[in-house]
Order: C-alpha cells, then sequence, then structure tokens
C-alpha cells in the first residue's frame, strides 16, 4: 500500500522520522512537503512530524487543473454513489489554486452525487488545503462516509489520494496541558516532538503491545475528543511494575524532567526507565505516569533520582531518547563572552553524560538527543564542541537515505535555542 504523507513545519525532520520508522527502502521523497511511504501497516497517531496522510489511489502525469478537477469529478461522482450522507473535503498540496477554484470542484462532484440521489455535506475550502484543525475536527478519513480528497503535486507528477486521517491535534494538546505536572522553568518538552524522536531514535514500535491513546480498535476507527478516556482495563502505575511485559522494549530518558519522553514512549508500548537530576522532577515525572496508568494500559514505568554524569542505570536498555540541558533560556542573542560561557557548561555536561552512558550500554543501542544550538541574529547556529568528538566518545552517526542527519534541529522563529537532534549508535 503506497501512503502519500504531508511533512510538518520542518519537512527534514518529518521525512527522516519517516525513514527511521519505515525503513530507507519504503520512504521516498515525493516533494518538498510530501513523502511517499510503502507499508501494509500506517498509523498517524504514531508520528510526532507528519500532519495529514492518504492512501494513493492514482499517479498520474502534471495536468493543468481544469483538466484535473474534471477527472476527479468523473472518477468519483461513479465511486461514491450510494446512499447515506457524506461529508467531502478536498485539499491540493504543492501547487498554488485558488480556493474558489478547488471550490467549484468541490461542488460539481456534490451536484454529481445528488443527482444520483446522495447528500454530501461540502467543506467550504479558505485555502488550497484543508488546515489539519478542520480535517482532524470533521474526522475526515476516519469513517467510509468522512472523504478528504488530496490531489498532491509533486516533482514528476501529481498523486490522487483519500485521507487515512490527520495528525490528532486533540490528543497531544490533551496530553501536554492535562498532565497533572507542568514546569515551565525547565522547559517545555512538546509531545509531538517527544513522540518524533522516539521514532528518529530508531528504535521499532511493531514488536509493542497495542496503544492505547488512538488505536482503531479502542475508537472503532474515529478518535474520541477528549482523547484520554479512561479504559475499563487500566491499571495503578504499581500493579504495572508488577505486570511488567518481558517483550516490550525498555526506553531510558537519563534527563526526564516531567516525563514527557516517557508518556509519549509508554503510550507507543514501550517500558519506561527515567533519571533526573533533580528530586522534584522524579516526583512531577512519577505523579504524571501514574496519572496517565490511570487512564490507559501501558508497560512498567520506572523512575528514579540521578545525575546523568555520573548515574549507574540498571539493565535492560534498548534505546535512550532525551532532552539533555539546554542551559539558560534567552528571549534575545546573547553576547558572545555570555554564550561562550554557557556553551563550555553545556559541553562539559552533555560530554561527560555521553561518556558515562557510553560505559553502560551495549553495542548498537540506538539514542536520539536533543542538545541546544544558538540561533543569532542572522539564522546561524552555534553548536556545542563536544558534536565534533561523538567519536572518541564511543558513538557513531546513523546514516540517512532522504536526508543528512548531521543537519537535524527543531526551532521556531523566534527562539533563540533550539535543538539539534543527534542520532546515534553506540559504537
Amino acid at each position: 500500500m503506497s501512503i502519500i504523507a504531508i511533512l510538518g513545519r520542518q519537512p527534514e525532520l518529518s521525512l527522516a522520522e519517516l525513514e527511521q520508522r519505515f525503513g530507507s527502502d519504503s520512504v521516498y521523497t515525493f516533494s518538498d512537503i510530501a513523502g511517499l511511504v510503502e507499508t501494509e501497516a500506517f498509523d498517524i497517531q504514531t508520528l510526532g512530524g507528519t500532519v495529514k496522510a492518504g492512501k494513493v489511489i492514482a499517479e498520474l502525469d502534471k495536468a493543468d487543473w481544469p483538466r484535473l478537477s474534471r477527472d476527479i469529478v468523473q472518477r468519483y461522482s461513479k465511486e461514491l454513489r450510494g446512499e447515506g450522507k457524506l461529508t467531502l473535503g478536498i485539499s491540493v498540496y504543492g501547487k498554488t489554486i485558488a480556493a474558489r477554484d478547488i471550490q467549484r470542484t468541490g461542488l460539481a462532484l456534490k451536484q454529481a452525487l445528488k443527482k444520483n440521489g446522495r447528500s454530501v455535506r461540502l467543506i467550504p475550502n479558505d485555502g488550497t488545503a484543508l488546515s489539519t484543525a478542520t480535517s482532524h475536527h470533521n474526522k475526515l478519513g476516519l469513517a467510509s462516509n468522512k472523504l478528504e480528497i488530496m490531489i498532491v503535486y509533486g516533482r514528476s507528477s501529481v498523486i490522487i489520494a483519500e485521507s487515512t486521517g490527520t495528525q490528532n491535534i486533540s490528543a497531544l494538546a490533551a496530553r501536554d496541558q492535562g498532565r497533572p505536572k507542568r514546569d515551565a522553568f525547565v522547559g517545555m518538552l512538546p509531545p509531538k516532538l517527544a513522540l518524533m524522536m522516539i521514532n528518529l531514535s530508531g528504535i521499532t514500535i511493531e514488536q509493542q503491545q497495542s496503544r492505547s491513546v488512538v488505536s482503531a480498535e479502542d475508537n472503532k476507527g474515529e478518535v474520541q475528543p477528549e482523547e484520554l478516556a479512561p479504559r475499563s482495563e487500566a491499571l495503578s502505575s504499581d500493579e504495572h511494575n508488577r505486570k511488567g511485559d518481558q517483550n516490550r522494549h525498555t526506553l531510558l530518558d537519563p534527563f526526564c524532567g516531567t516525563g514527557v519522553v516517557l508518556q509519549e514512549a509508554a503510550l507507543l508500548g514501550f517500558n519506561v526507565y527515567g533519571s533526573d537530576l533533580a528530586e522534584k522532577m522524579v516526583d512531577y515525572s512519577q505523579q504524571n505516569l501514574d496519572w496517565l496508568a490511570a487512564k490507559h494500559t501501558i508497560g512498567t514505568v520506572k523512575i528514579e533520582p540521578g545525575d546523568a554524569i555520573e548515574h549507574t542505570w540498571q539493565p535492560p536498555i534498548d534505546a535512550i531518547v532525551a532532552e539533555t540541558y539546554l542551559g539558560q533560556p534567552f528571549s534575545a542573542p546573547p553576547a558572545p563572552d555570555k554564550l561562550d560561557k554557557v556553551k563550555r557548561i553545556v559541553d562539559h555536561i552533555t560530554s561527560k553524560f555521553l561518556e558515562n552512558l557510553a560505559s553502560q550500554i551495549d553495542s548498537g543501542t540506538l539514542i536520539c538527543l536533543a542538545v541546544p544550538a544558538w540561533r543569532d541574529v542572522r539564522g546561524n547556529f552555534t553548536h556545542l564542541s563536544t558534536i565534533k568528538n561523538l567519536e572518541s566518545l564511543g558513538y557513531e552517526w546513523q546514516t540517512l537515505k532522504n536526508v543528512d542527519v548531521k543537519n537535524l534541529i527543531y526551532y521556531r522563529e523566534d527562539q533563540v535555542v533550539g535543538r539539534k537532534l543527534l542520532l546515534l549508535v553506540k559504537n
């Protein structure tokens, strides 16, 4: 099955995530904003960087919009005949088409279906593509009577696809804002980025037990609005610790903070293991994972105090995913001497942590770390010196086909401190 994936705000990160998740032989660059994935099992809710996805119905030579519009109306006026009300949306990606022209295509299809006795609610286009929020709240792609037709222009062809779902912004917001303990002072790692980092590490999730947040079995193909509805079989944290599934992989976060990475990994089906220098953060993580365990069936949870530069973690450890110490926050680019001082401190902590970790994990262990990269007024980044010494510390870079793995940085235009993502493997 071919899936077209609409990539997020930083497409290179989204494409890297897809490649790590599905394998380099199954992921292809289709355009600057879309990737093609060959897979029999695609669940957008397991991904942090894909905002919308669709099953490929046809791949055609490029054509002007009037011709393509006529082909769509002709194709779907036959395929969508039947009874029952249909909710319909049309989105175009990779080419600027006036919203009114896309709307005309939708109205023509609506009229053709009406003649055949089928009622259609057409979602109006405010732009070339329906927003993620619009598609999500209308549940497009999650039922046979809720269809979004996606037209995606590539470098040499155009794809017609039918949406299989949109990134669940309600679920992400609920997991972020609904947690009992949050702390803005230590930073707010977005759940979407945490989920992306878990996938970017390269650890597989196919072997994990079925997830509980958004599985089709639980929700019968539709996503529940609040996304954190309790399940009847949910267990307490203590019960989970006693029932730890030995078939699950264990993911370690040595800088766990309030437990965002642990939360997302637990929902994917991993056993989770966290540590943090601050006992307050250990307590916050435990409370947040207890909150999660009261609502979802998750695996083993272990959280303990420990300084990452000297702590000893207990095996097994199958992957490490963490946002390390980012240094002090800045609202404006710091003076060179100030930046140099902060950089030296962070370099020391990061290198000592990596040295400590390398002595405790097996060769081949997969790692994804977010370390700071400081952005100046011209948009240039200052990086940690530790990055140049990774091989001497016992690590090597993972390799990717579609993107340069050494250039992955998560940032926003208004941020001074971005997150450089290190995709490593233990030598």
